[in-house]
């Protein structure tokens, strides 16, 4: 459901899931400087948020249930003026927990919030529609589809501006 333009190929999820946090958080700086995420997202997440808090952006981390779901009234209760994107994984690649992401997207948008998902444990496992799915930005890795290593893919919604994470380049 993806149209080409909106699609940039990289080196694999942990670069997908970087370039669409950083690229929001340093291209939306000047409307905001509170993300949102989860406890338990991949280290490819958790650990950019954590560089993004030693340059002086705010992080909430929603916890989990005992059966792995984000409360999405806690989720509505952390978004606030100043919050500029939100990142939850799809598919949990330990536990095989699949986040309510439509819901979420739903609470996400109302806001007027960037939504990104790691959907590298679910895309091929779960059928994705991009044209009905209200996401902005999707990173995917192609291993986890029978690809090669070493390639990867950031769905990024048309409109949806990122700063550059490689200067230099077109």
């Amino acid at each position: 459901g993806a149209h080409p333009k909106e699609i940039v190929f990289t080196s694999g999820g942990s670069e997908s899931n970087n370039f669409a946090i950083k690229g929001v958080a340093f291209g939306l700086r000047e409307r905001g400087n509170h993300l949102i995420t989860t406890q338990v997202e991949h280290a490819s997440v958790l650990e950019t948020y954590r560089f993004l808090e030693t340059h002086g952006f705010q992080v909430t981390y929603l916890g989990v249930d005992r059966h792995g779901l984000i409360d999405l009234e806690e989720l509505k209760g952390a978004i606030t003026d100043s919050t500029i994107l939100v990142s939850v994984m799809f598919a949990s690649n330990e536990t095989g927990v699949i986040m309510p992401i439509r819901e979420i997207a739903e609470i996400v948008k109302e806001k007027g919030v960037i939504f990104h998902i790691d959907a590298i444990q679910a895309v091929g496992k779960i059928d994705i529609n991009l044209n009905s799915l209200p996401v902005d930005l999707l990173s995917l890795s192609s291993h986890k589809l029978y690809g090669p290593k070493g390639v990867g893919a950031l769905f990024i919604r048309d409109g949806v501006k990122l700063r550059a994470l490689i200067h230099g380049g077109g």
